[in-house]
């Protein structure tokens, strides 16, 4: 439990620092065993001690601890409920992927790394937070992707690590942040479908997933 705490605490930092969120935004946890631990309501993510961090039953969603979790509990129960291979939910609020969510247009893949690490995003139009209404909806795209864009509210990662959810939530707000940018100067290329597959297939591409994969079972031991 105190190393999951640990990465809890690092990784509450550095979506904060990095300007994923601000303020109370944001919201993150970690599978332990048959709980998770989440961040509690209303708290400036960089002020969150070891104490304050909810324990949950996944099973049947019963709190254990006196902190109020956060008010997206619903969305990180299903998620893990949803998928047995991810220990860690990060749900940020990054400027360029919530501005382009706002339009009719989706995060396009314009730079080796994005294609090349997330798979695929799934999208959801707006939904009311904190609801099942929204914990309903994220069950069903999380079985089939890792990254989930909710028009006008965030982003949502799931990964194997915190560092696995983390990096998707890094990579999908490049994308958007050079998008939002490409596009305000003219018309953008994107990277088509037949270039992504070469990317994945690359043996840079690959190392790296071994890297990844190796350092997941590194982190299970």
């Amino acid at each position: 439990m105190e190393k999951t705490l640990q990465e809890l605490k690092k990784y509450a930092h550095l979506i904060v620092d990095s300007g994923l969120v601000v303020g109370a935004g944001g919201n993150l946890s970690m599978r332990h065993g048959d709980f998770m631990y989440i961040s509690p309501s209303g708290f400036d993510l960089k002020e969150v001690e070891d104490n304050d961090w909810a324990k949950v039953d996944i099973h049947t969603g019963e709190v254990l601890s006196d902190v109020r979790p956060s008010s997206e509990i619903l969305m990180h129960l299903e998620c893990y409920r949803s998928r047995p291979d991810i220990t860690s939910v990060l749900h940020a609020h990054p400027t360029y992927s919530v501005a382009v969510s706002t339009t009719e247009h989706e995060i396009p893949s314009l730079f080796p790394d994005f294609p090349a690490m997330v798979k695929s995003v799934g999208y959801l139009d707006y939904l009311i937070p904190t609801t099942h209404v929204l914990a309903d909806a994220v069950k069903e795209q999380v079985v089939d992707h890792d990254v989930i864009v909710m028009r006008n509210h965030g982003v949502l990662t799931v990964g194997r690590t915190m560092k696995e959810a983390y990096f998707y939530m890094q990579l999908t707000e490049e994308s958007a942040k050079v998008f939002a940018i490409g596009a305000s100067i003219g018309q953008v290329r994107k990277l088509t479908e037949d270039e992504c597959d070469d990317l994945r297939n690359l043996s840079a591409e690959k190392f790296r997933s071994k890297l990844l994969q190796e350092q997941v079972e590194k982190e299970k031991q």
